[in-house]
């Protein structure tokens, strides 16, 4: 059986330890980065994930783009991205979030999308067309894209990969016992089968998970151990941070050295690359692994 998690009241919300807290985004470089970005009306998962290292990134001229528009279909209960139903895409999309990654002179570039379950083709041909596009304006930038899940609409996925990125990446976000509150529209196995084929397709796989959810420390091991098992060759681990009062509430905050043991039992496990630490999101530090 499964608890529903309990929605804490404003003042009953645990207090972030001194190892969470962030400098205000301020500088050149970062107003630089907001300029471009609004510029070319395009979506940020930083801004609308309210990510806690939006001034650190943009602040060094990086920043991780979302296609396809910034209202998602799915509604797991850990997202601060608007749910309901998405407006039409934007076919120009690919050629704005281009020049801007060229402006930017991005040399490691991220791209990540809401969920678009409404179309048939789960969004894959403007990924596609996205990253087609960064590589025709800068040849020389390498590409991440962090896909969603695709319902197991596996034509759907070849042509959303097929584009020339390095390195595809799919969330699994939490342990297998917590899926059904953390993830309730998707399923654990089902991503790992997007793991593998993304693997099997001859790219690079990474793969993150939230910690400070509930689960124990086995059941993390458990989740990297089904990884390895299925091809997954980057993964990164990061405190749950409860965006508003109406999201999870944070089971606990994890200790920076429990981050530090958890690197170390990932690295055993044959992974080739780990970012583990409290403030560690997909895209942090992203290009240390090219």
């Amino acid at each position: 059986m499964i608890e529903l998690p309990i929605i804490p009241s404003e003042n009953q919300r645990k207090a972030k330890p001194d190892w969470l807290r962030v400098k205000l985004p301020i500088g050149k470089a970062y107003a630089e980065v907001r300029s471009i970005v609004d510029e070319h009306k395009l979506h940020t998962i930083c801004q609308s994930g309210n990510c806690p290292n939006m001034g650190e990134c943009w602040g060094e001229g990086t920043a991780t783009f979302m296609i396809l528009g910034n209202v998602c279909t799915r509604s797991c209960s850990f997202c601060a991205v608007a749910t309901g139903k998405p407006n039409e895409y934007d076919t120009d999309e690919p050629r704005r979030v281009a020049e801007a990654i060229k402006l930017m002179r991005v040399k490691h570039a991220v791209i990540t999308s809401v969920n678009r379950d409404e179309l048939k083709d789960r969004g894959a041909e403007i990924w596609y067309q996205t990253v087609v596009k960064v590589k025709e304006l800068s040849p020389s930038t390498t590409i991440e894209t962090l896909i969603p899940d695709v319902k197991g609409s596996w034509d759907a996925l070849a042509r959303m990969i097929s584009g020339g990125q390095e390195v595809v990446s799919h969330n699994m976000e939490t342990v297998k016992r917590l899926y059904r509150i953390v993830r309730p529209q998707a399923k654990y196995e089902r991503s790992l089968e997007q793991i593998q084929r993304i693997k099997d397709a001859g790219k690079r796989t990474k793969s993150g998970i939230m910690l400070g959810l509930g689960e124990t420390e086995e059941e993390v091991y458990e989740a990297m151990d089904d990884l390895r098992a299925h091809g997954l060759d980057v993964l990164t681990l990061g405190q749950y941070l409860q965006p508003t009062k109406m999201h999870l509430e944070v089971a606990s905050f994890i200790h920076p050295d429990q981050f530090a043991k958890y690197k170390e039992e990932g690295l055993k496990r044959g992974f080739s690359y780990v970012e583990s630490g409290p403030l560690v999101r997909s895209s942090y530090h992203a290009e240390r692994h090219i």
